[in-house]
């Protein structure tokens, strides 16, 4: 029976906040948030976080006796560091993974209902393609800030058109941000796009707008989105981290698993 599998991909080597995963977030690592809330998920039969860490992997392993894989340091995007932990998996436990989920390791505040809302979408689609869940940006500071990726959608709301760091579309002309969305890293994909996104060539857009969703626009492959459920901020230096630890003061979740 195939499996659907979790990956957190997690560096500690971010060249904008340097030890981001182990990053404390109500006296907890961040990583440790993403994990602990992903395996609630209905849809998921396991969760690892795949890192190049020693810090990171005895975190899980030992202090949280979950799952994790060491895989090479050399990688550059979290889709290749996924691909050797799946391959590193799937030798491990002799299964095969059909569904693969990666889920990043700065969205600590990931639900399990994010996760399996992104699954149940994507698995009523027939074709090479991955989906991205997106949230709505609600403030001008969010909007302007380049360490979010924006969005723009087709009309359905179903499909990307284009992603970027840049405040998209115009925000002169879109003053109340009616139209701004965001990406959330939630990302569920068949095994075999692992293998394709690594064999198209790398395109000047994602290069210029470090995105990796933009290789697949550009070679015409459809990116599937659907409107999260929940409302989540990622973390990319120590003023998201301050201001997602006062957000998730009350969260319900937490207290599932932090007493």
């Amino acid at each position: 029976m195939s499996k659907k599998i979790g990956i957190i991909p997690a560096r500690m080597e971010s060249s904008r906040f340097p030890g981001k995963p182990m990053a404390k977030l109500h006296n907890f690592p961040m990583v440790g948030h993403v994990y602990l809330r992903s395996q609630q998920s209905q849809v998921l039969d396991d969760v690892y976080v795949a890192t190049c860490n020693q810090e990171i992997y005895d975190f899980i392993t030992n202090e949280l006796k979950g799952k994790a894989v060491m895989t090479s340091s050399s990688h550059e995007r979290a889709t290749d560091r996924t691909a050797e932990a799946i391959e590193i998996i799937e030798k491990q436990t002799g299964e095969d993974v059909d569904l693969i989920v990666m889920i990043q390791g700065d969205e600590p505040m990931v639900t399990p209902r994010m996760i399996d809302t992104a699954c149940k979408n994507f698995l009523e689609f027939e074709g090479p393609s991955v989906l991205n869940l997106y949230g709505k940006i609600r403030t001008e500071e969010e909007f302007k800030d380049e360490n979010e990726i924006k969005v723009v959608l087709n009309k359905k709301k179903d499909r990307a058109l284009y992603f970027s760091r840049e405040p998209i579309p115009n925000f002169n002309r879109n003053p109340s941000l009616t139209y701004a969305y965001k990406q959330i890293c939630i990302m569920p994909f068949k095994k075999d796009f692992l293998k394709l996104f690594n064999q198209l060539e790398p395109t000047e857009l994602e290069k210029i707008e470090s995105i990796d969703m933009l290789r697949l626009l550009e070679h015409g492959i459809d990116v599937l989105m659907a409107e999260s459920p929940d409302e989540s901020y990622s973390v990319d230096n120590e003023k998201d981290l301050q201001r997602v630890e006062k957000l998730m003061l009350n969260d319900e979740l937490m207290k599932t698993y932090l007493r």
